[in-house]
């Protein structure tokens, strides 16, 4: 016997993982892709905003500790500008995956669960 038949002779292909079906389908191709090309730029952005406020409170120190108000420093105000980054990115990705990726996840669940692969 060849390694290409199946024990026990000829008969029905084994059934498809809908799943694994999913996963290679253009649908689930074309989620990955904006899903990918919303994340990845917006995480090269973040970490960069990131790195820039720690290298500027490692190596200038001297111009993180100007003052704006008071006590308030340039530094205080960018380590402040990283929490209000968070929460944009946050709000700017909910209103991105609630337009392009939950309705095409959500065609591609209910194919899945309904048995359509």
């Amino acid at each position: 016997m060849s390694t290409t038949e199946r024990i026990g002779g000829g008969g029905t292909p084994p059934p498809v993982d809908p799943w694994a079906a999913a996963h290679t389908s253009v649908e689930f191709a074309t989620l990955r892709h904006r899903f990918r090309s919303f994340a990845f730029p917006m995480t090269l952005f973040f970490l960069a905003w990131y790195f820039l406020y720690v290298l500027l409170a490692a190596f200038a120190p001297h111009y993180m500790a100007i003052k704006v108000v008071g006590n308030v420093n340039i530094g205080l105000i960018f380590g402040l500008l990283q929490f209000v980054s968070t929460f944009a990115i946050t709000t700017v990705y909910v209103r991105f995956a609630s337009r392009n990726l939950d309705p095409l996840g959500s065609r591609i669940r209910e194919r899945v669960e309904g048995g359509a692969w």
